[in-house]
C-alpha cells in the first residue's frame, strides 16, 4: 500500500523534516556526497538491472504486460509524475522536447541505453535547482500582500506552465504563500526572509546530492509501477531498509537519526541498543564524524545526506564505530566528544505488537476488554529458514500477549489494525489461526490461474472469546486477508472503516542472484517486488478494489477519493472465485449485530468525544477539499482567526473531556515551519502528546465489545450463535501452536 508523492515534494519534506524511521543506525558503506556533478549517466550495471526487471516483468509477473511502445508511454507519464507531479519544474516547452522519448522507454531498457530517461533527470536536478535560486531572488525584494491574486497549490490536474515567464510567475505565488504563513504566525519580515532563505538553500543542497541511484530507482519505479500499482524496484539500500521494515531488526548501534541542517541529528535512543547502554548517546546530539574501528580514519559527515550518514554507521555486529558527537547541550563551537560503540542486533520494538486494557464501566458493570496493536504483518524470513527457534514473527509474538491478556481477565479483544499496511503474506494465515480452531484462510491464485488454498492445521485457538477486528483506509493486504477471514468465519465483529482494497500478492525476486559477477558482501542489481498472485477471500469473494467493508461503520474522513486501491488507474479488476473446499462460518454474528448497532448509534448520538471527532472530520474535509488560497493578507488574516477560533473551540472541547490538552497548545496551527525548523524538543513533545490524546473510535470498538460481551452473558442461546464453535471453546483456550513454515511471500 502506498500514497507516491512526486519526487520534488519528497524531496521537500522527507529529506527536510523526516527521519530514517527505525533504521537510524546503519553502516559501513558508501562515501558522502557533497554533490554530484551532472550530467548523471546510468552505470553498466544499472542498464543490466533494468533489463533483467524487464525479462522478470514480462514473463513471471501476475498480469505480464509486454514491454513495447504501449507501455513505454505508460512509464513515460508514471517518470514525469513522479519527477514533477505538481507540474512546477518543467514547461510545455520542455515536454515537447521530450515528446519522442514516450516511444522510446522500452527500446531504452531492452538495449541498456539509459541516456533518455537520464538526460530527463538531469534536467530535473536543474530545473530545481534553477527555481529554488530563483525563490531566493524574490526574497530579497518581498512582496504586496495588498493584491488580490490567489495561489493554487493544487496542481495534480493543471496544465504546463506554457513558458519560462508562466513558470516564474508560479513560482513567485508559491514563495508568497510561503511569505505569507510566516506573517500570518507572527514572523517579522527579517525573520521570514533568513527562514525562507535557509530553508530554500537547503532544498538546493539535497538537490544536487541526488546521483545516479536516485535516478534510476525513479525511473524503473516508473516501469515497474506501470505494471501494477503495488510492484516495486528496490535499489540495494531501498532492498536493505525494506528488510529490516520486516524483520524489524538490524545490526547498529540503536539509535533513530534525522536530519536537520547540515546536521544528522539523534532523534531516539532505542532502549537496550549499544548507544542507550553506553550512556554517552543522548536525543539532540549532532553528528559530526564517524570512524570505523577501533582506529579507522575519522570522516568528516556535516553537510551529507542523511542515508549516506545512516549506511556509514550500520555494519556487521561485533563491528565497532566511532562517533564524533557535539553535545545537543551545547553550542555550535562546543566541545566535541569521541564515542566507541559496539554494533549489535537491535530490535524495532516501535513497530511490533504491542497491548493495553481499556476498562469500560457502565453502571454498575465493568469490563476489562484486551486491545493489540498490530503495526505490520512482520516476520524475519531469513532467520525462520535458518531454523531459529526465536524469529521475529508478528503471530508469535500476538500469541504472547493474548496470553498475557487472558491472565489479566480480559473478556474481549481488539485488533487494531489501522494503517497496517501488510506484510507477510504467511504471518496473516497464520495469525488468523490464533483465533479459529483450524480450517482455511486464504486463497491464492498464481499467474497460471491455479489455486491454493492455505490455512490452519493447528487445532485450538489462542482466544476464543469475543473478539473485534478495528480498521480503516490504510489497513491493507495482509490486514484485509485476516479481516476478510474473521468475517468470513463469523468469528469476530468487523468495525470501521472500509479497507483499502489491496488484492495481490508480492514476492521478492534478487536480480543479483541472476548476476554471474554479483558479490555477496555488496549487492549490485537491486531486488524486484513483484505481484505474483491474487487472494481471494475463502467465501469465494476479494478484497480488490472493494476492500473489507465493516460490519459496524465509523465515519469516513474523506480520504477514499484519493487514497486507495480504487485510486489507481492499473489496478486489477474485482472478480471472484468458487468458495474455499471445507470453508464453513463458525458463528452467526447477525443475531445480535442488529442491537449492538442501535447501542453504538444511542452512545455516539450522546458522546461529546464522538460529536467532537465528527466536528474535526467534517472540518478536516472542508481544507482538504480546498485547492487555492488567497495571497491578500487580510482575506487571510480573517481566515486565519476565523481558524484560529474553530481549533481554539476544538481544544477547549478535548481539555473537558478528557484533560488531554493545554490551554496553552497551539500545535494544530499553522506556524508556517517545515518539520525539521521546529526545535525537537517541541517535536518530540506534540507527538508524545497525540499518542497520550483520546482515540475515540478504539473506546467505542471496546465499548461495543462490552455490550457484546453483556448480550453474552445474558442470553445462552445468543452466546451458542455468536460464539465460535457454539460457544464450546472458553476464552481461556490452549493457544495454538507456534508457526514454524518457512515462506517470503509479502502481501504488503
Amino acid at each position: 500500500m502506498k500514497l507516491r508523492p512526486s519526487l520534488a515534494l519528497l524531496l521537500a519534506f522527507t529529506l527536510t523534516g523526516a527521519y530514517a524511521q527505525s533504521a537510524a543506525d546503519l553502516g559501513a558503506g558508501n562515501t558522502g556526497r557533497k554533490a554530484s556533478s551532472l550530467p548523471l549517466t546510468a552505470s553498466t550495471t544499472q542498464a543490466q538491472a533494468a533489463q533483467l526487471s524487464a525479462r522478470f516483468l514480462t514473463r513471471f509477473h501476475y498480469d505480464s504486460q509486454p514491454l513495447d511502445d504501449a507501455m513505454s508511454a505508460k512509464i513515460y507519464k508514471a517518470y514525469f509524475d513522479a519527477l514533477d507531479g505538481e507540474k512546477v519544474f518543467f514547461t510545455q516547452g520542455d515536454m515537447a522536447k521530450f515528446a519522442p522519448l514516450k516511444t522510446q522507454f522500452d527500446d531504452a531498457i531492452w538495449n541498456q541505453d539509459l541516456s533518455g530517461p537520464f538526460s530527463v533527470f538531469n534536467l530535473y536536478v536543474q530545473r530545481a535547482v534553477d527555481r529554488m535560486s530563483y525563490a531566493r531572488e524574490l526574497l530579497k525584494k518581498g512582496f504586496d500582500f495588498s493584491t488580490n491574486e490567489s495561489y493554487t497549490y493544487d496542481r495534480k490536474k493543471a496544465d504546463w506552465p506554457k513558458d519560462q515567464a508562466e513558470l516564474d510567475t508560479l513560482w513567485r505565488q508559491r514563495t508568497m504563500n510561503d511569505w505569507l504563513r510566516l506573517k500570518l504566525a507572527g514572523k517579522p519580515d527579517d525573520e521570514i526572509r533568513k527562514t525562507l532563505d535557509k530553508r530554500y538553500a537547503g532544498y538546493i543542497e539535497r538537490v544536487r546530492q541526488l546521483d545516479g541511484e536516485d535516478a534510476f530507482q525513479s525511473f524503473m519505479n516508473a516501469y515497474a509501477e506501470s505494471t501494477d500499482p503495488h510492484t516495486d524496484y528496490l535499489g540495494p539500500r531501498a532492498a536493505e531498509n525494506f528488510d529490516i521494515s520486516m524483520k524489524l531488526s538490524l545490526e547498529g548501534i540503536g539509535a533513530v537519526l534525522q536530519a536537520r541542517d547540515e546536521y544528522t541529528q539523534i532523534r531516539e535512543v532505542v532502549p537496550a541498543g549499544p548507544a542507550a547502554k553506553s550512556g554517552k548517546v543522548h536525543v539532540g546530539d549532532r553528528i559530526v564524524a564517524i570512524g570505523q574501528g577501533g582506529d579507522g580514519p575519522m570522516v568528516d559527515v556535516i553537510g551529507w545526506r542523511l542515508d549516506d550518514v545512516v549506511n556509514r554507521i550500520r555494519g556487521k555486529k561485533d563491528t565497532t564505530v566511532r562517533l564524533e558527537i557535539l553535545p545537543a547541550d551545547a553550542g555550535l563551537d562546543g566541545k566535541h566528544e569521541v564515542i566507541s560503540l559496539v554494533r549489535q542486533k537491535v530490535s524495532i520494538e516501535e513497530q511490533a505488537a504491542k497491548k493495553k486494557i481499556i476498562e469500560i464501566k457502565d453502571g454498575n458493570v465493568s469490563r476489562k476488554i484486551g486491545v493489540i496493536d498490530l503495526p505490520t504483518f512482520y516476520s524475519d524470513f531469513g532467520a525462520r529458514r535458518e531454523g531459529d527457534k526465536n524469529f521475529k514473527s508478528a503471530t508469535r509474538d500476538v500469541a504472547k500477549l493474548l496470553g498475557e491478556l487472558k491472565a489479566a481477565g480480559v473478556e474481549g479483544v481488539v485488533m487494531d489494525l489501522r494503517n497496517n499496511g501488510g506484510g507477510s503474506l504467511t504471518e496473516a494465515n497464520e495469525l488468523t489461526g490464533l483465533f479459529i480452531d483450524k480450517g482455511p484462510v486464504v486463497q491464492v491464485r498464481d499467474a497460471r490461474g491455479g489455486v491454493e488454498v492455505q490455512g490452519d492445521d493447528d487445532p485450538g485457538m489462542a482466544w476464543s472469546g469475543p473478539m473485534a477486528v478495528l480498521v480503516n483506509r490504510g489497513s491493507a493486504s495482509a490486514s484485509e486477508i485476516f479481516a476478510a477471514a474473521i468475517q468470513d468465519y463469523g468469528r469476530g465483529l468487523i468495525i470501521g472503516q472500509p479497507t483499502f482494497g489491496k488484492g495481490t500478492v508480492q514476492n521478492l525476486v534478487d536480480l543479483d542472484r541472476f548476476n554471474s559477477r554479483a558479490s555477496k558482501e555488496k549487492p549490485q542489481l537491486g531486488e524486484l517486488k513483484m505481484t505474483i498472485a491474487e487472494f481471494f477471500r475463502i467465501n469465494g469473494g476479494s478484497t480488490q478494489l472493494k476492500g473489507v467493508t465493516p460490519d459496524i461503520n465509523f465515519p469516513k474522513n474523506g480520504d477514499e477519493k484519493d487514497f486507495g486501491e480504487s485510486t489507481y488507474d492499473n489496478a486489477l479488476q474485482w472478480t471472484q472465485i468458487a468458495p474455499a473446499p471445507d470453508y464453513k462460518p463458525v458463528a452467526d454474528l447477525k443475531a445480535y449485530l442488529g442491537q449492538l448497532q442501535t447501542k453504538h448509534e444511542a452512545r455516539a448520538a450522546k458522546s461529546p468525544s464522538w460529536k467532537l471527532m465528527l466536528d474535526e472530520l467534517a472540518q478536516y474535509r472542508k481544507m482538504r477539499d480546498k485547492t487555492a488560497v488567497s495571497l491578500n493578507f487580510a482575506q487571510r488574516q480573517t481566515e486565519r482567526k476565523e481558524q484560529d477560533a474553530i481549533q481554539a473551540d476544538f481544544r477547549a472541547r478535548h481539555k473537558a473531556i478528557d484533560g488531554s490538552l493545554a490551554d496553552d497548545d497551539k500545535d494544530n496551527l499553522d506556524d508556517g515551519l517545515n518539520p525539521n525548523e521546529r526545535s525537537l524538543k517541541s517535536e518530540l513533545k506534540q507527538e508524545k502528546d497525540a499518542k497520550k490524546a483520546a482515540d475515540p473510535q478504539l473506546e467505542e470498538t471496546a465499548h461495543i465489545l462490552f455490550d457484546a460481551v453483556g448480550l453474552i452473558k445474558g442470553d445462552a442461546k445468543l452466546a451458542s450463535e455468536v460464539l465460535p464453535y457454539g460457544g464450546r471453546f472458553s476464552g481461556n483456550a490452549t493457544a495454538a501452536a507456534t508457526p514454524e513454515q518457512s515462506s517470503s511471500p509479502v502481501a504488503h
